[in-house]
């Protein structure tokens, strides 16, 4: 899944870490992002990977994040009590945000790879919130796992949906609807019938839309994207990467 030369870790026109979103959506959402980026001077992502040598190679130099740009971007962590679409304590001193595709191939590395790890050394132990936004990039398939996940988590099986849709090899299967049910049957999704009402219903609909506008509106151009503590991370980056991160946004937030 890397490439063999040195790159930025999001992807432009090659295979890097991340993986760009093709012109999908109109251009009138599109300029209306765009306005809104500059209007609250949102940092270049690119820009913000980190410079550690991973499988794929060398990040480019992070550059920092203005103050008030980085308290906006901290400031987009939910901390919902009831939030569907997250794991860890909802006052843990360090909240990553991910902006997410499912039939992104980096994004379902770092799903297998990354992730465990770090709810198994920074979620259970109160350090480390997550939450999950759903960015899909790549059409209507994408949409509709996302819409598929966000109904699944309606029965608490977000994060059992979500391993099973990045398991090795599920996204060359597609998301088409018999598939999505698949999974939801493999994720122990108990009603079958309510979760494909959910799926198809508005409130997926709304959900959805409300989680990409942000996205669009902080200028995420690529999958997967992350926020720790307001710091963009941009990529599938080493475990290493993380671990960075969050111990200094936890040791910022100490008082």
């Amino acid at each position: 899944m890397s490439s063999s030369k040195t790159t930025p870790k999001t992807k432009t026109k090659t295979k890097t870490k991340g993986t760009t979103r093709s012109a999908v959506r109109p251009l009138l959402i599109c300029t209306g992002v765009a306005l809104a980026a500059v209007t609250l001077g949102i940092v270049s992502w690119q820009a913000t990977a980190p410079a550690e040598k991973g499988a794929a190679g060398s990040a480019t130099a992070a550059a920092a994040p203005r103050t008030d740009t980085s308290a906006a971007l901290q400031a987009l962590a939910r901390r919902e009590a009831g939030d569907k679409l997250a794991v860890g304590r909802a006052d843990a001193p360090v909240v990553l945000i991910e902006y997410s595709d499912f039939k992104c191939g980096y994004c379902g590395k770092f799903a297998r790879d990354t992730e465990p790890e770090l709810v198994k050394k920074y979620v259970e132990n109160g350090t480390l919130r997550i939450e999950w936004r759903n960015f899909p990039i790549f059409g209507a398939e994408s949409e509709a796992a996302a819409r598929a996940a966000w109904a699944a988590g309606q029965q608490d099986r977000f994060a059992t949906f979500h391993s099973a849709a990045y398991a090795d090899g599920s996204k060359e299967k597609g998301f088409a609807e018999p598939r999505l049910l698949e999974l939801a049957r493999e994720a122990g999704v108990p009603d079958l019938d309510r979760f494909k009402a959910d799926m198809a219903g508005e409130q997926a609909a709304a959900a959805l839309k409300k989680d990409q506008e942000e996205g669009y509106r902080i200028g995420v151009t690529s999958t997967p994207s992350f926020l720790v503590n307001g710091k963009p991370i941009a990529g599938a980056q080493p475990l290493g990467a993380f671990a960075t991160a969050i111990a200094q946004a936890e040791a910022a937030a100490k008082p």
